[in-house]
C-alpha cells in the first residue's frame, strides 16, 4: 500500500503529468456541470410529468441505464448529433 501513495506522491511531482491530470479534472468538472444545463425549448414542468407517468416502462430503464440523462435532457448530454444536422444542413443550403 505504501507503493501506492508514493506512486500517487510522484505523480504531482513531474509538471508535465499535474498539467495533463489537472487539465482532465477540469475537463470533468465543465463536463458536470454543463449536464445540468436544460436544453433550449424544453419545458420542465412537463417533461417531469412525463417521467412520471413512464416511471417503469422501457423509456425509465433506459434512463436508469444512461445514469439520468434522459431524464434531464441537458445541453451536453445531446452529444454530437445536433452539430452533424447543422452541418450538413448548412453544406447544403
Amino acid at each position: 500500500m505504501d507503493k501506492f501513495f508514493s506512486a500517487i506522491q510522484n505523480i504531482y511531482k513531474i509538471p508535465e503529468l499535474r498539467k495533463r491530470i489537472l487539465f482532465t479534472f477540469g475537463l470533468v468538472a465543465i463536463y458536470r456541470l454543463g449536464a445540468h444545463i436544460t436544453a433550449p425549448g424544453v419545458n420542465k414542468v412537463r417533461l417531469e410529468q412525463v417521467w412520471a407517468e413512464v416511471s417503469g416502462t422501457l423509456l425509465g430503464i433506459l434512463d436508469i441505464f444512461s445514469g439520468g440523462n434522459f431524464r434531464t435532457i441537458s445541453v451536453l448530454a445531446l452529444g454530437v448529433m445536433p452539430y452533424i444536422t447543422a452541418s450538413i444542413i448548412m453544406q447544403l443550403m
